[in-house]
């Protein structure tokens, strides 16, 4: 199964809300809660540059920030410190592409419809009732023209 970008775009009548709230939603309503769990989400910021650091480009799968190139940790735990190391494995709908190797694909670095490759960033992440990390979603948002998307789809999160 390929990964398959699908992009929400607003066109003329509609403007995207300003700051996070409109892809907290779509992460959010991505993500399952298992019975007794419950679902965080949260916008992402670089813990280096903070909330200023200028966006996120998107890599093999991760997401970077501009600022000082640092990983948020999306697919080793990272992400959330208070976790463990975790691997993702796909749920209904596959992980992104990443290449393997030193070089980039084209695949492998999106955009949105407009060309732009700078994104907010935004997780959550699905706990079982005992705390632990059982799932996450991530999305991403256009700065420029707020095209956004759901770049990980509720992927299990796996304990290494």
């Amino acid at each position: 199964m390929d990964h398959t970008a699908v992009w929400t775009t607003y066109g003329r009548d509609r403007k995207p809300s300003p700051g996070h709230e409109d892809v907290l939603r779509l992460v959010r309503s991505a993500t399952r809660a298992e019975p007794g769990g419950r679902v965080e989400t949260l916008a992402v910021a670089c813990e280096l540059c903070g909330p200023g650091g200028g966006g996120f480009e998107v890599a093999k799968g991760e997401c970077f920030c501009v600022g000082c190139c640092i990983p948020i940790g999306i697919y080793d735990g990272d992400v959330h410190p208070p976790a463990y190391p975790w691997s993702l494995e796909p749920s209904g709908a596959p992980l992104p592409p990443a290449s393997p190797g030193p070089g980039f694909e084209p695949s492998d670095l999106p955009c949105c419809p407009d060309g732009h490759d700078v994104f907010e960033a935004a997780v959550a992440l699905s706990f079982a009732a005992d705390g632990t990390v059982r799932g996450i979603s991530v999305g991403l948002k256009c700065p420029e023209d707020g095209a956004m998307l759901l770049y990980i789809d509720n992927a299990r999160v796996v304990r290494k």
